[in-house]
């Protein structure tokens, strides 16, 4: 797929106040897993989706549209603990309502950093969303950080962990914002994903 519009249409708290009409892909991760620069990348765009080294920095959520035709939705990131209880949980509340309650959401995709062992929040968050039939995508980031031998290790640690309780996996793709490695795997996965969009 070639990327040749992008742009931010708007950022919202609820479904109420959210375009609609057209297939969405979210994207959420931990806190600081580099959600905004794969978006970036994924689109070629230097700063379309806002970088902070704070993280926690999403607190709403981000619309952009694509070749006028898709949306990317950037969520706010879960187990971010700096904030207060108070935002955590405003923070939870919004991201599931938009998740169980969008109609136009073709696929979630998880982001999760390939240089730690899978962390129990990003286990949860997963078996979550599958116990609820949301269709996911696994996305690990920041493979270019760390040997090849320690990608495979840790995306077999995560499998080692599902197969605990899932018999088949979800899609995986792993990413580098600096190569741009994932790139093309995840836009012509959205393409062929669009295909199936019924409005």
């Amino acid at each position: 797929m070639k990327i040749n519009t992008a742009d931010f249409v708007k950022s919202c708290t609820n479904l109420k106040d959210a375009p609609s009409g057209k297939p969405e892909y979210a994207f959420i991760g931990r806190s600081n897993v580099g959600k905004s620069s794969l978006i970036n990348m994924l689109l070629g765009r230097n700063s379309l989706a806002k970088i902070s080294s704070k993280p926690g920095k999403t607190q709403l959520i981000n619309y952009f549209i694509i070749n006028e035709e898709w949306h990317i939705v950037d969520l706010p990131g879960y187990g971010y603990a700096k904030t207060s209880k108070k935002n955590r949980e405003l923070f939870s509340d919004m991201i599931k309502h938009y998740i169980f309650e969008s109609e136009n959401l073709m696929t979630l995709f998880i982001l999760i950093d390939s240089r730690i062992p899978p962390q129990e929040s990003d286990l949860d968050f997963i078996y979550n969303m599958g116990a609820n039939g949301i269709p996911i995508v696994l996305v690990f980031t920041k493979i270019d950080k760390i040997s090849k031998n320690k990608v495979a290790s840790t995306v077999a640690a995560l499998k080692r962990k599902l197969s605990e309780n899932w018999e088949d996996f979800p899609p995986i793709f792993l990413t580098s914002t600096i190569d741009k490695t994932g790139q093309k795997e995840i836009l012509d996965f959205i393409q062929e994903t669009n295909e199936l969009y019924i409005p």
